[in-house]
């Protein structure tokens, strides 16, 4: 299998590497994240259907995951995300439960369920955590989780940031999966 992209570096992060704000953000520029979580859903049905079954078996860097695997992925880490932010908006600073995010990758609905399934849960996941996330007050977004794994307090403001370039990041495989898939 060939691959024509130019650096392990892109193939990792094909849209750059996520650059975390570290003051507040403004309400225009959490409105452009919050628009690209919303639009998230139709994007990757979209990458699902251009691509097809055959291309999402393939990996779109030589070990890493296929495209069917990036999208449930993109399921389980968003799941993960909107629990987050409502134990942050319900709770003083809560410590988050981290999970293996390559061993859920590996399970079978991750490795042989059919896109749909995902897709289906992301549209409504991102249905409601849009709602959510557009009727935040100013001091809602500044609560905060603490995530033991990398021993780091993240704001609501950082983990929209973060999320809505996750999306995209995996928008980003799925593109460079067309590529590969070209290659053949």
């Amino acid at each position: 299998m060939a691959f024509t992209t130019p650096s392990d570096d892109h193939l990792r992060y094909p849209i750059g590497r996520p650059q975390l704000p570290t003051t507040p953000l403004m309400p225009a520029e959490r409105a452009v994240y919050i628009q690209q979580i919303a639009e998230l859903p139709a994007q990757l049905a979209a990458a699902a259907e251009r691509l097809g079954e055959e291309r999402l078996r393939l990996p779109y860097r030589p070990g890493g995951w296929t495209g069917r695997q990036v999208i449930h992925h993109l399921a389980d880490s968003h799941l993960n995300s909107h629990c987050r932010f409502r134990l942050a908006l319900t709770e003083d600073n809560p410590t988050i439960r981290p999970y293996d995010e390559a061993t859920w990758a590996e399970l079978p609905d991750a490795t042989t369920a059919p896109v749909a399934a995902s897709l289906a849960l992301l549209q409504g996941l991102h249905s409601r955590w849009v709602l959510l996330l557009r009727h935040l007050s100013e001091a809602q977004w500044q609560r905060t989780f603490y995530h033991p794994e990398n021993k780091r307090t993240s704001t609501l403001d950082q983990t929209l940031a973060l999320y809505a370039w996750h999306g995209r990041h995996h928008l980003g495989h799925l593109e460079l999966l067309n590529t590969v898939a070209r290659t053949l």
